[in-house]
Order: structure tokens, then sequence, then C-alpha cells
């Protein structure tokens, strides 16, 4: 999964990485240079008490040490570049592919993980790219080339090197082995943090109303301890890795200083050999530690790969047509035809056989009791899911042969639970129209009963929205949510329960607005209250997911018994008010 995921998005990246690669090459070939410049000061220059020869070589080790911080510094900017650039791309197609997810996919993931899958694993991705241009690509070549400048300077002591290079690489792989199935654990225990974070801020009215704070709170807690054990547990084995590298470090160093003395005094090896073949003995190790240190990073990044790909690799249930189609004619006819919905695993489905007809200039109201399937239905229409029995078609053409952006545009939605974007009344607005005037907006908020308040608020059109429009009333989001649906001017209306949070007075006059707007559209409302259909050329009863009844109100109130009970108790309860 991690091979797959650098090499499709690194693609187009494969110029900068040739250029890390060489600049790397360069730089690390002139670390290499440097011990042996040492060396030659050492037992040409100061052993011998030549100035000239020490000016020289170290004039020449200047100019080799500039080259390779040039070379390091190119490196690691173009580097750096990269990966920035890489994880720009993985999760701009994260987020592009999660906008194709119907609910289905949503609720399989969650919005918890998938969030955190879109930050938290690309980021170890992406950290795992950018150590590899300025590590990966160093240790190899200083490895392979320490080794060869150090059988240069004495082929003797090579022995250490056999010696010194296992237990270092034996040691830290033990570590890391033990490593890896917590690094899997930790991305599990940050998506339950999520998790639980985010169902308290958003149930944070819940919570205070039911005085829940405490088992809240000790909900958090044993999530956020479970992280903190696992990131302990990870932690204290990091730990031990610094401490093993000095350790081998440090005895390699003495090794080669207690074994090499004896050669320096029998004159078989000089000084500022031994003191270079410390030196790349001491690079090869660490070269040895930022290998390991790489392979320490890649099981934590292979982990998060996987997820992502998991994301990228999951097909959305409402998969756009082969060859859509892009013009239809006509203006929002509607039609349901033995449509059926039924949830994967479930035993029995959420809608069966239902048909009719919404046309143009006419509205249809759906009600029924709580769980008859009304909402579910509705989400037919602008496939947010795709029934599993019948079909739904407008203008004549199956939804599912349609292009999504042909049948969006036809389609003005208000959900049942209405959302706004943190930004402006404005901004909110042009969701439905980004070309909407002014004018129009303003329109649009005096049909759907909202100019009054949104003229008291500071600046108007331009008041802020907090996120989710938690800065204004239910009913005054409902009331937005409808003027962006208004701005929109389609062809088909869908309002979901979009009138609960109104008043009587305020419920009624903005149906009486919306009349003339709606002439020309079809208009499909899903609603508890009798008072707002009752006025409906056509209403459904729905119940246990099937249709009872279909009429108007005078009708169903002889010929349907349970639209009949609706009435009857909703008249009962406002009597008791």
């Amino acid at each position: 999964m991690l091979i797959r995921l650098l090499r499709t998005h690194l693609r187009p990246y494969r110029r900068l990485l040739a250029a890390v690669v060489a600049l790397q090459f360069v730089g690390t070939i002139a670390s290499l240079y440097l011990p042996s410049l040492n060396a030659d000061i050492i037992d040409q220059g100061v052993a011998r008490g030549d100035t000239h020869e020490i000016l020289s070589t170290g004039g020449w080790m200047l100019v080799v040490s500039l080259l390779q911080i040039a070379c390091s510094i190119a490196a690691v900017y173009l580097g750096a570049k990269t990966a920035m650039s890489f994880g720009r791309d993985v999760r701009s197609a994260i987020f592009a592919h999660v906008n194709r997810f119907s609910a289905r996919e949503v609720a399989r993931f969650g919005a918890p993980s998938l969030i955190t899958r879109n930050t938290n694993d690309v980021q170890q991705v992406q950290m795992l790219v950018l150590l590899s241009c300025t590590m990966l690509v160093t240790a190899p070549i200083m490895s392979i080339g320490g080794v060869v400048m150090a059988l240069r300077e004495d082929v003797k002591l090579s022995w250490l090197m056999l010696v010194c290079v296992p237990v270092l690489t034996v040691a830290l792989g033990l570590i890391i082995r033990r490593m890896v199935p917590g690094f899997r654990l930790m991305q599990t225990r940050i998506d339950t943090v999520n998790r639980v974070m985010r169902e308290q801020i958003t149930g944070i009215r819940v919570v205070r109303a039911f005085v829940r704070e405490p088992f809240e709170t000790a909900r958090f807690g044993v999530a956020n301890a479970d992280l903190t054990a696992t990131g302990l547990r990870i932690g204290r084995l990091q730990a031990m890795i610094f401490p093993i590298v000095m350790l081998v470090l440090n005895v390699s160093s003495v090794a080669v200083l207690w074994f090499g003395a004896g050669r320096v005094d029998s004159g078989e090896i000089q000084v500022g050999a031994l003191t270079a073949f410390l030196a790349y003995l001491l690079q090869i190790l660490t070269a040895v530690m930022m290998a390991t240190f790489m392979l320490m990073m890649v099981p934590r990044a292979a982990v998060c790969a996987e997820r992502i790909e998991e994301v990228l690799g999951t097909e959305s249930s409402v998969a756009p047509a082969a060859a859509p189609i892009t013009e239809v004619t006509g203006r929002g006819e509607l039609e349901l035809r033995g449509a059926g919905f039924q949830y994967p695993g479930a035993t029995a489905p959420v809608l069966h056989d239902i048909s009719f007809r919404a046309g143009p200039g006419r509205t249809t109201a759906i009600i029924g009791s709580t769980g008859a399937g009304k909402t579910t239905l509705l989400t037919l229409i602008p496939r947010l899911v795709d029934p599993t029995a019948g079909a739904v078609l407008v203008d004549g053409v199956d939804v599912r042969e349609l292009a999504p952006d042909e049948l969006w545009r036809r389609i003005g939605l208000v959900p049942q639970r209405p959302y706004l974007f943190s930004g402006t009344v404005a901004s909110n607005l042009r969701y439905g129209n980004p070309d909407a005037t002014d004018a129009d907006l303003w329109a649009a908020l005096e049909i759907a009963q909202a100019r009054d308040f949104v003229a008291e608020m500071p600046g108007g059109l331009d008041a802020p929205i907090a996120q989710g429009g938690t800065n204004v009333s239910g009913g005054q989001r409902q009331r937005l949510a409808i003027a962006r649906a208004l701005v929109r001017k389609p062809e088909i209306y869908l309002f979901d329960d979009s009138f609960s949070a109104l008043d009587l007075g305020t419920d009624a006059r903005l149906r009486a607005a919306l009349r003339p707007v709606t002439a020309d559209a079809a208009v499909v409302i899903v609603a508890q209250r009798v008072s707002t259909i009752v006025d409906a050329d056509q209403i459904i009863v729905l119940e246990d997911g099937g249709v009872v009844g279909m009429g108007r109100h005078e009708e169903l109130l002889e010929s349907c018994p349970t639209y009949a009970e609706i009435v009857a108790s909703q008249q009962t309860t406002a009597v008791a008010a």
C-alpha cells in the first residue's frame, strides 16, 4: 500500500526527486572526502611541520565543506518542497474522493476517522517522504562510501566494522520490531479521541442539559489515557535508541583507538590515517543509525498509507453512469416507480413499493409516524442513496442515468438538520447560486421570512455565521437554509421537515410567500405538522415504509385511518395545550 501510494503521488515530482538524489550524492561524497583531507593535514603537514601543506589542504577542505553545505541546503529545500507537495496532493485526493461518497460510505468510516486519515495519517507519510529525501538517500551512499574509504586507510582494522555494524543493526532492529504493533494501535487510539471529542463538541447542549459533564469528562479521560499509554510505550522504546547508538559509537571509537594505537606505534599506520579510519567508522555507524531510524518510520507510515488507500480504494455506492445524460427536456417532473430501499444486512427494507408523481406547480406532502421512512424517501431523489428496488425519475430519466451535476442543478434541498458554513450570511446563501446578486439574496430572505432578523444583524448580509450556524437560533437557521434553496431557483424543491422550528404564524406566512415563487416548480414537503401540508395538492401517508394513503386532506380524512389518527392526535394536543 505504501509503495503504491508513493508511486502514484510522487510521479509528478520525478525531476525534483532526481535533483535531490544528485545533490545528496555530491554532498555525501564531499563529506566522505573530508576525513581523508584531514588525514593528509595531520600526516603530511602537522607531522612534518609543512605549513604550506596545511594551508593548501585546509583551503581545499574549506572548498569541499562549502560544496557539501550548499548541496545539503539545496537537497533539504527540494526534499521539503517535494514532501509538502506530496502531502497537499494526497489530502486533495482524499477530500475529493470523500466528497463523492454516499451516506453509506461516510457512515462506514465515520467522520472522525476520515478527518484523522486526511490529517495525521497523511502527515506521517509526508514525514517519511521528507526524511527519505534527507536521510534515506544519504545512508546507503555514506555506508558504501565509508567502507571503501576506510579500507583505503587501513584494511587490517576493517574487522571492527564487521562487529560494530551488525551489533548496532541487530540492537535497533529488535527495538523497532517491538514498536511496529504500537504504531498501528496509535492511529486507532487517535481515531477514538477524535470521535469522543467530536461527539462532545457536537452534543454540548445535550451534555449540559442532562448534567453529564462528569461522565463525558471520564469517557474522554479513558480515550485520552489509552492514547497516552500507547504513546508512552512507544516513547520508552524510542528512548532506548539514542543510548544504544551512543554506546555502540563510543565503544567503537575506543576499540579503534585501542587496536590502532599498537599499529601506529609499530609504524604500520600513521596518526592521520587512524583518525580518518575512526571518522569513517563513525560515519558508517551514523548511516546505519539513519537507515534504522527510517525503518522505524516506515511501519507507522505503512499503517497510515494502508488507511489512506482504504479510503481512496472505496468506491461510492452512488456511482455516476458510464455514459451520463447531460441534457434533459422538461421542467421538474418527478416520479417514483416502485421505489424501495434496504440497508445492507438489514432484515427488512426501510421503503418498499413507493410510487407517485410530483409535477411542476404542484405541492406533494409526505407525512407519517416517526421511522416511517420519510427522510429516506427524500434522499432517493437527489441520489444521496440509490434505491435498491424500483426507480426515481426526473423528467422521465432515471436519476442513475443523469449526470450528477445536471441532477443537482435541478434540485433545491433543505435538509432536516439545516447546516450553515462558517462565513457570512451572503456566503451561505450563495451556496445556492454563486452568481446571485445582493438583491437576489434579499428577495430570497424576504420570502423565507428572514429579512428582518438579517437586517438587524451587524453587517446585514456580511454578518458572520459560525460553523454549523451555532450563533443563530434553530428557526433562523431553518429560514436561512430555505433562503439558500430559493436563491438556487431549482425545478424541484425538497423540504425535509424544514418548518418544524417555526411558529405557526411564521410557517403560514412563509408557505404563502412560497406559492408564487414555486408556481412553476415541483415541491415535495416532508412534515410532521398537518397544518403545514393541509393545502398540499397531494398528500402521501407512509407507514412502515409503505404508502397507506394518497390524496388531498379532505379525501384522506375519509379514506385513510392512519392519516385521520395523525390529524386527531395533533388536534388533541393543540386543545390540551
